[in-house]
């Protein structure tokens, strides 16, 4: 009676699941650097930069929905138009997001459409002055995004042409005032609205992607292409930007997992 019972209820329990299909990338780039902070000085500085970007995609099978993670680190070196004086720039950006995707022509176009959440840390310093060499990045942001993702066959292979764009769309991010110390700030306590809110108005910034996939097989593809993240604002009478172009070149994991609804 006992096993009975037993094998009544674990027929009763749901024995299907979903394949939830994943990519993970990871891409190395390099290019240009165009950078402009008026709080440590009114000189442009251009460079080269290194970047560094992880994305990760996950889709259920019969759901509308995925998630994507990706992680970007930033560094260049740069340097004015004297060449006498010498920038550095760091930044790390975490984007996390949920898009809703639609499959069109025949499941060869991929589109999507959601938001991300991003959150940036970095830094600048200016090798060559010791009065304000250095500026703190911090912000985060509400992204509208949109993917889209053809696939086509050509010379026998199989290939993905993919866009990515990003447009923040409000959010905050900490700056100094006109004219004021971070000794003010941290060792005084005087706050001069240093955490301000923005839009993108007074923050016009943008990222955007272009790649071009070559599946070698089943689980693998290389990627190639170009990464512009543009990073603007105009806030406590500063100006600022970042400027980075790169060219990327990266292997893209396919996988699938099973996973109960």
């Amino acid at each position: 009676m006992r096993n009975k019972l037993l094998i009544l209820i674990l027929a009763l329990i749901p024995s299907w699941s979903l394949a939830q299909e994943s990519t993970s990338a990871n891409i190395i780039g390099v290019g240009p650097s165009n950078i402009l902070d008026t709080y440590i000085t009114q000189e442009k500085f251009s460079g080269i930069g290194l970047t560094y970007l992880y994305i990760k995609e996950r889709a259920k099978s019969e759901k509308r929905w995925n998630n994507v993670i990706e992680h970007e680190i930033d560094f260049s070196s740069t340097k004015d138009r004297s060449k006498d004086n010498q920038m550095l720039e760091g930044n790390y950006y975490l984007y996390w997001g949920r898009y809703r995707h639609w499959q069109l022509c025949g499941d060869r176009l991929l589109l999507k459409a959601g938001a991300l959440v991003n959150a940036n840390l970095g830094f600048l310093y200016n090798m060559s002055t010791s009065n304000n060499p250095a500026q703190a990045r911090i912000s985060a942001n509400i992204m509208p995004a949109a993917i889209a993702t053809y696939h086509f066959p050509l010379f026998r292979q199989q290939w993905a042409l993919r866009y990515e764009l990003n447009v923040p769309l409000a959010g905050v991010m900490f700056s100094p005032n006109y004219g004021q110390s971070y000794y003010e700030i941290f060792n005084r306590g005087n706050y001069d609205h240093n955490i301000v809110p923005t839009t993108f108005i007074s923050a016009p910034s943008f990222r955007q992607m272009l790649s071009l996939d070559w599946q070698a097989s089943e689980k693998w593809s290389l990627r190639v292409g170009y990464l512009g993240n543009y990073q603007q604002a105009e806030v406590n009478n500063l100006k600022q930007h970042v400027y980075a172009h790169r060219v990327m070149i990266g292997i893209v994991h396919h996988f699938t997992a099973s996973t109960r609804p």
